[in-house]
C-alpha cells in the first residue's frame, strides 16, 4: 500500500509540474495564443522544444517495461495521456484552440483510428486461429516454420503470426537443451523482417498506406531487400541449429513434455475473415467515391469510412465464431492490444507538432538533421536514411520513427513512390528490419520474449539480446545498405 501511494504521490507531481509547464508557456509566449496560421501549424517558427513530450513518451515506452515495470504495467495509460497533455494544452495556448484540436483530430481521425483498428482486427481474428499437435524440431523443421512465420506475417502482420506460430514452435524444441536461439531467430524473421511486403506486415508500412502510399508498393519495391536480408538470416539460423543440434547428440536426453501428435489447425472460419480485411483495404485503395465528411475541420473520405467499419465488423464476427477453448489454448487475452491501443494514442498526439517542425524542411528547428539525410547536392542520401531510421527503429517504436522520416523525406506520397522510390524503400526497410534489433524495437519481440520466458525457455537478457543481434543482423544490414541503398 505504501509503495502504491508513492506512484500516486508521483503521478500527482507528474501533473503538478505539466501544469506549470503550460502555465509557463502561456506567460512566456502570450503574443502566439491568437497567432495561428490558418493552415496548419507554423512549423518554422516552432522550437525544438516541442519535440520533448514526443521524446519523453518514446523514452518512457523503450525504458518503462525494463527499468520500472510494475510502475509501467499500472499507469502506463496515464503516463501516455500525460505526454498527451503535455503536447495538446502548450498547442492551445500557443497556436489558438481551434488550430490545436484540428492538428490533432486531423492524427487520430485520419491516422490512428485507422491504425488501431486494423490492429485489433488482425489481433482478434488471429487469437482465434490455434495450431494444434506437435512435431520434432529438427533444424529443417524449424527453418520451414521460420519460413512459413515470416510468409505469413506479411499476410497477418507481424503480431498475428508471432502470436500463431511462437507457442508451436516452443512445443516443438521444448526438448532440446539449446532452444533460446530458436525464439531469437524467430523474433528476428517472424515478428520483423517477414512483415515488409505489405502494409498489413508492419505498423509503419500500414502508416505509410494511410499516407498514401499504394498497397502493392512496397511488395514490389522491398521484394529485393526482403528476399536478401530474410534469406541471409535464415541461412545462419540453419548453421546454428545445425551445429547445436549435433551438440545436443552427446547430451543427456530431456524427457519431451509434449510429444509429437498429428498437427492440425483450428478456428478455419477466421481465415476468411483475414482475407476479408485484405479485401476491405484493397477496396479502399480503389474505390474513389469522392464522398467525404468534416468534423471540426477534418476530412473523412468515405471509402475510408468503409474500409474500418467493414474491418471493424469482421474483428467481432471472429469473436462470434471462434470457440473459447481455442483463445484460452493461445493463451489470448486483451492486454496487449490495450496497451498499444494507449500508448499509440499518445504518440499520434505526440508526434503532431513534430510532423509541422519536419515540414519546414531548412526552414525548420530540424534543418541539421535535415541536413544529415541530404548530400551536398541537395539529393537525399538513402544510405544515410536507412541507418538513421533502423537506428532509431531499434530502441523506440518503429511506426513513429517510420512517420518521423516519412516526413523528413518531403511527405508527398506521389513524389516518394517515383523520383524518390529508393528513398522510401530506404525509410521502409530501415524502420521494419532493425526493430528485430532490441526487445523493444516492435511491438511482437517482447510479447514473444514474455511467452518464451513462460514457457520455460531460457531467453538472453536484454544485453543478451543485442549480442545475438549485433552478430547475425548487423553484419547483415551493412551488406544490404551498401548493396541496394549506397
Amino acid at each position: 500500500m505504501r509503495r502504491l501511494f508513492s506512484y500516486e504521490i508521483s503521478l500527482c507531481s507528474l501533473n503538478a509540474l505539466a501544469a506549470i509547464v503550460v502555465t509557463a508557456l502561456a506567460i512566456l509566449f502570450p503574443e502566439h495564443a491568437l497567432a495561428a496560421e490558418e493552415h496548419g501549424l507554423p512549423g518554422a517558427s516552432m522550437s525544438l522544444w516541442w519535440a520533448l513530450p514526443f521524446a519523453g513518451l518514446l523514452l518512457s515506452i523503450a525504458t518503462g517495461p525494463l527499468l520500472f515495470q510494475h510502475v509501467w504495467e499500472h499507469y502506463y495509460g496515464k503516463i501516455s495521456a500525460l505526454w498527451a497533455a503535455l503536447v495538446i494544452v502548450p498547442l492551445a495556448l500557443a497556436f489558438g484552440t481551434p488550430s490545436a484540436t484540428e492538428a490533432v483530430l486531423h492524427a487520430l481521425l485520419t491516422e490512428y483510428m485507422s491504425f488501431i483498428i486494423l490492429l485489433f482486427a488482425l489481433f482478434t481474428i488471429s487469437g482465434g486461429i490455434l495450431v494444434a499437435g506437435n512435431i520434432h524440431g529438427t533444424p529443417l523443421v524449424n527453418a520451414g516454420l521460420l519460413l512459413v512465420g515470416a510468409l505469413l506475417a506479411s499476410v497477418v502482420g507481424t503480431t498475428g503470426a508471432s502470436m500463431i506460430l511462437i507457442r508451436p514452435i516452443i512445443r516443438a524444441n521444448d526438448n532440446r537443451p539449446f532452444n533460446a536461439h530458436v525464439v531469437v531467430f524467430f523474433i528476428f524473421l517472424v515478428s520483423n523482417i517477414g512483415g515488409s511486403l505489405t502494409p498489413l506486415g508492419d505498423p509503419p508500412l500500414f502508416v505509410g498506406f494511410l499516407r498514401g502510399v499504394d498497397f502493392f508498393w512496397t511488395t514490389t519495391n522491398l521484394y529485393r531487400e526482403t528476399l536478401f536480408v530474410g534469406g541471409v538470416v535464415l541461412a545462419v539460423f540453419l548453421i546454428v541449429d545445425i551445429i547445436l543440434h549435433r551438440r545436443e547428440a552427446g547430451a543427456p536426453k530431456i524427457k519431451d513434455p509434449t510429444p509429437d501428435t498429428k498437427i492440425r489447425v483450428r478456428g478455419l472460419p477466421n481465415i476468411p475473415l483475414l482475407a476479408g480485411v485484405i479485401g476491405a483495404i484493397l477496396l479502399s485503395a480503389t474505390w474513389k467515391p469522392g464522398v467525404s465528411f468534416s468534423i471540426q475541420g477534418v476530412t473523412l473520405e468515405l471509402q475510408n469510412l468503409v474500409r474500418d467499419a467493414i474491418i471493424l465488423a469482421l474483428a467481432f464476427i471472429s469473436l462470434g465464431v471462434s470457440r473459447k477453448e481455442y483463445r484460452e489454448a493461445n493463451g489470448f487475452n486483451w492486454g496487449p492490444i490495450a496497451e498499444v491501443a494507449k500508448l499509440f494514442a499518445g504518440i499520434f498526439i505526440c508526434i503532431v507538432p513534430v510532423v509541422a517542425i519536419l515540414r519546414a524542411g531548412h526552414d525548420g528547428a530540424l534543418a541539421p538533421l535535415v541536413a544529415l539525410v541530404t548530400s551536398p547536392q541537395g539529393a537525399p542520401n538513402d544510405l544515410a536514411y536507412f541507418w538513421l531510421t533502423g537506428a532509431l527503429s531499434s530502441f523506440l517504436d518503429n511506426a513513429p520513427t517510420y512517420l518521423v522520416f516519412f516526413e523528413l523525406a518531403g511527405g508527398d506520397p506521389r513524389h516518394l513512390m517515383t523520383e524518390l522510390a529508393s528513398t522510401l524503400a530506404a525509410i521502409s526497410a530501415g524502420a521494419v528490419f532493425m526493430g528485430a534489433n532490441t526487445y523493444v524495437g516492435n511491438a511482437p519481440n517482447f510479447m514473444v520474449y514474455a511467452i518464451a520466458r513462460q514457457r520455460g525457455v531460457n531467453m538472453p537478457s536484454f544485453f543478451g539480446y543485442m549480442l545475438w543481434s549485433g552478430l547475425v543482423l548487423i553484419p547483415t544490414f551493412l551488406v544490404a545498405g551498401f548493396l541496394f541503398f549506397g
